[in-house]
């Protein structure tokens, strides 16, 4: 089961679907939508609630596996999966404390203000045609939601296999505060030299990235 970022979909994960596909791994991907009363009303229950609910519809085993705000989503169904993989997750509490506070507006309009430019940068490590794929597709997102994730959502230690992918460039995730979690839980810890915060699943080394991780989980 796979499960994006803020502001992304399920686009994210074509790589890794295909890779994890070649190994006999089937995949379901999840698009987080809003509640019926619109993107600034939804919370971050609102979309674990999704989650689990298609978790939940899957047969076992389940790998379950989520990118950044996907990851801590995630997090919080682990007692639902076999085994769990999170690329560049935002923290649980209280790591969470170690982000760089940010200021949410009620949506926050990543589709609106989306720039090529701007597309590009984040995706230093993807060549040109992914980042105007990635560019045509984010969307807004709920600002609810990430001022939730922001003050510390709590997880209990997952009981089943984990491991923690992450960025050394990543600008809103550092490293170290994914390998701090990642010893804090006894799970395994991939780093990636020269990848982006996006980079594991959209950048030149998501192929490879997305192998490792199907061999993980083979193990």
């Amino acid at each position: 089961m796979l499960v994006h970022g803020a502001g992304g979909g399920g686009w994210e994960w074509g790589i890794w679907r295909r890779v994890l596909g070649a190994h006999g791994v089937e995949c379901a991907c999840i698009d987080l939508v809003p509640t019926d009363a619109g993107l600034a009303a939804t919370c971050f229950d609102d979309y674990q609630a999704q989650l689990r609910t298609v978790l939940e519809a899957l047969p076992r085993p389940r790998a379950l596996i989520g990118a950044s705000l996907g990851g801590l989503l995630a997090a919080t169904c682990a007692g639902e999966a076999d085994a769990l993989v999170l690329v560049n997750t935002l923290p649980p509490t209280p790591l969470s404390a170690r982000l760089e506070r940010r200021e949410w507006p009620d949506v926050v309009p990543w589709r609106r203000d989306a720039r090529l430019a701007s597309t590009r940068a984040a995706l230093a490590d993807a060549d040109d045609a992914t980042a105007l794929f990635a560019f045509r597709r984010w969307r807004d997102e709920s600002g609810r939601v990430l001022r939730q994730a922001q003050s510390g959502v709590a997880v209990d230690v997952p009981t089943c296999r984990v491991l923690l992918v992450a960025s050394e460039l990543d600008e809103d995730v550092p490293a170290d505060v994914t390998a701090e979690l990642a010893g804090a839980w006894g799970a395994s810890l991939m780093r990636l030299p020269g990848s982006t915060h996006v980079g594991p699943l959209l950048g030149r080394d998501a192929a490879d990235v997305a192998t490792h991780v199907a061999v993980w989980l083979s193990g």
